[in-house]
Formats: structure tokens, sequence, C-alpha cells
């Protein structure tokens, strides 16, 4: 990822140890120990961000306790977007300002403070949040690139972008990382990540398991019964098949499904397989 961070194809989302935006989390116990698990199965990829965080459970902070020091190869992926605080999504699209710099500047320092780092791996600019008209790339994209020149940023990604949008997030700054949302139902972005790995830029989808419709469900259930795995197995095997440039972050609450997850590597599916799958 950005030409000097190697990191394994298979990585963990933290999200869902907090339980934002909403929903169920693991106890605190069970959170630490799911990172510990996670870099002990060989995870040095963790996504995540200041603003995951609900009612004092927040994500950098579980990290931080869990994995600090750091081993030397893990790598962290942030970002930073219209939300300054996880509250924040509650509130109507003109009251986010977590896009203009001193949100900006703000949000880079949150994380900076609350993983215990002097500089970020990797922060994703996440758009999409706002209206697409009213929240231009170019300016964040260009505060951040400022915030890297201060040193405070090893390198930039974006997330939740248009092909257009990654174009012209080329012209101005070195792209790591695209992280859009992507799966088996959900293929849309198959011509940006072709013209990503062509670029040598990692793909890294959001939501990669889930909301798949019927006939995608019946032929990854067949596929699954044909290799005993599980549906979220086939559906992240299928991934890893689709292009060489994709690196997964699928999160979990459960040790359970830690396990399943970093197991879904092992996982080949055959030529017959694919062909089923995308129908």
């Amino acid at each position: 990822m950005g030409g000097d961070l190697s990191v394994a194809r298979i990585g963990y989302g933290a999200m869902k140890l907090t339980g934002w935006p909403k929903g169920d989390r693991p106890s605190r116990e069970t959170a630490l120990a799911i990172l510990r698990r996670a870099v002990d199965l060989g995870v040095n990829h963790l996504d995540t961000s200041h603003y995951y965080a609900r009612d004092g459970v927040a994500a950098n902070e579980l990290i931080r306790e869990a994995l600090h020091p750091y081993p030397d190869d893990l790598v962290i992926v942030t970002k930073v977007g219209a939300l300054v605080e996880g509250s924040d999504l509650a509130l109507p699209a003109d009251e986010k300002t977590g896009l203009t710099p001193d949100n900006l500047r703000r949000g880079i320092e949150a994380n900076l403070r609350t993983l215990g780092v002097d500089r970020l791996d990797v922060v994703n600019l996440r758009m999409g949040d706002l209206d697409r008209s009213q929240t231009p790339l170019a300016a964040p994209l260009e505060t951040l690139l400022a915030l890297r020149d201060e040193g405070l940023i090893r390198h930039l990604g974006i997330s939740n972008v248009s092909a257009a949008e990654f174009t012209e997030a080329r012209k101005i700054a070195p792209i790591a990382c695209v992280q859009n949302l992507y799966n088996l139902s959900r293929r849309d972005d198959d011509p940006l990540i072709d013209a990503c790995a062509e670029a040598g830029i990692a793909y890294v989808p959001f939501f990669p398991v889930g909301g798949f419709q019927p006939l995608t469900a019946e032929h990854l259930n067949a596929v699954a019964a044909r290799h005993r795995a599980t549906v979220p197995q086939v559906a992240l095997a299928w991934l890893l098949t689709r292009s060489p440039n994709i690196l997964l972050i699928p999160g979990t609450g459960s040790l359970d499904h830690l396990e399943e997850n970093i197991a879904a590597g092992e996982l080949r599916l055959s030529t017959e397989d694919i062909a089923e799958l995308v129908g």
C-alpha cells in the first residue's frame, strides 16, 4: 500500500468493536482479545477512525490499549470526512462540518492522539456523506496533502468516491488506496477496481459481505456447501480472486467469526465456482 507498506490481504475493520453507529458490540475484554488475536493470526492492516465511538467506547482507544507499542509491520488506516465526532452522523447535512480545513486538522489530531502515534500511516478522505455537488473533493484533499507535508500523514487514500473523483484525486496527490462499497452483489465499481490495479493502487471494499440478492445467495450457498465453508468465507474468497489489488477489512465482534474470516484466505475457488457466483 502506497508503494512501501506491505500488508496481508485480509485485515480487520474495527468499527464493530464500538457498535457505531448503532447495534450490538462485544464486551471490552472481548474487543481487546479480538484485536490481539487478529495480530496473532497475521493481520497487519487495521481500519479505524476517531469517529468510530459510541457511549464511551472508541475504536482507536481499544486499538491502543490492545496493541501499543505497535508491531513494526502494523499498518493502521484511519479516515476523516464530513463527521467530526461519531455523534455528528445524526446532524442535518448542512451542519456536518468535518471537511473544513480546521476540522480536518482536528480529525487528524484526534486520530494521532487517540492512537498514540506521531504520524498516521494512511488517512482516507471519505466523501459522499453530504450533497456531492456541495462537497467538492479538491479542497479537503489539498488540506490533507498539506498535513502530509507537515509530517502528520504518511499516505493519503480516498473513500466513497466516484471514478471521476478518483481521476481528479490523482491529479492532486499520490493516492495509496480507494475504499468503496463493493461486494459480489454490488459490482458497480468493476471499472474502478481495474483502474486502481493498473495504477498499482489498493482497492479496499467496505460492506464486503451481506446484502446479497436471492439468486446470488443461492449460488453462494451452493459453492459454500461444496467447500464446506460459510457464505461469508466464500464471499471474501471471491473478492480476493476478483483482483490482486483488493485488500479486505472484514469487521466482527466475535472471535469465532474473526477466525473464519482469516481462514477465507485459504479457500481456493475453482473456475466453475467463480462462473457460478458471477452468473
